[in-house]
């Protein structure tokens, strides 16, 4: 039925005129191409470097809600101390020197000491109070208050080597101030006397590591000028 194969037949073959055409006509596309991609490139290009990145502000958090405010009929109010006077109570050792100067100690103020009112109050209470006066600032002596300062713990003072090996004993006297926690103040420490300076820094280290029961006038916990002596014996 077919007695030749179609690419078995012969081609026939291109004229110089028709290659020099084919050869102009695939030239031009490609020309064509490269111009149109290079332009795109451009463009692509121009927009990048157009480019503005804009940061937007968040919005600003919401007001707080208005606090909670009792009722107009309620009144809040603390328990005042009462008015009256304090108390002065002669101590039975007389301090031979000057105490220690606290710049945050509370004024002396005399309208305390009127003997008017309730014994116990202030000046600037109220008829009737029965709140608790404010002494935490103020500088007591052990006569003046119900429970004075007491030693809990307090550790064995640093025997210098040189007075231990020369067999040397002897005592400070130190003055220093016990606050409210129970411990001594580091600025309030005199030395009253010594029997040797070696001896005088020991022995204000073992107080500043001690710790004592605070003092307490009328149930509430004060300040105590305290004077101890620290004793030294060789071979303790």
């Amino acid at each position: 039925m077919f007695e030749n194969l179609i690419e078995s037949q012969p081609k026939k073959k291109r004229s110089i005129g028709q290659s020099i055409v084919s050869l102009l006509v695939h030239a031009a596309m490609i020309f064509a191409a490269v111009k149109v991609t290079q332009g795109a490139a451009e463009t692509v290009r121009d927009i990048v470097a157009d480019t503005t990145m804009v940061f937007l502000k968040p919005p600003p958090p919401p007001p707080p809600p208005p606090p909670d405010q009792p009722p107009p009929d309620v009144v809040v109010a603390q328990n005042p101390p009462p008015k009256g006077f304090q108390t002065v109570v002669a101590p039975t050792d007389i301090p031979k020197d000057i105490p220690p100067i606290d710049l945050n100690e509370k004024p002396f103020d005399p309208k305390d000491f009127t003997g008017k009112g309730v014994e116990g109050g202030i000046a600037a209470g109220i008829v009737g109070g029965t709140g608790p006066v404010n002494v935490s600032g103020e500088v007591f002596l052990e006569a003046q208050l119900d429970d004075p300062v007491r030693p809990i713990s307090i550790p064995q003072p640093r025997y210098p080597p040189v007075l231990q090996s020369a067999g040397i004993a002897g005592s400070v006297d130190l003055q220093y101030v016990v606050d409210t926690t129970g411990h001594a103040e580091p600025n309030s420490f005199k030395v009253m006397k010594a029997t040797h300076p070696a001896f005088a820094e020991p022995a204000k280290e073992a107080i500043a590591k001690g710790v004592f029961k605070p003092a307490k006038f009328k149930g509430q916990p004060v300040r105590q000028l305290v004077q101890q002596r620290i004793s030294f014996k060789v071979g303790q």
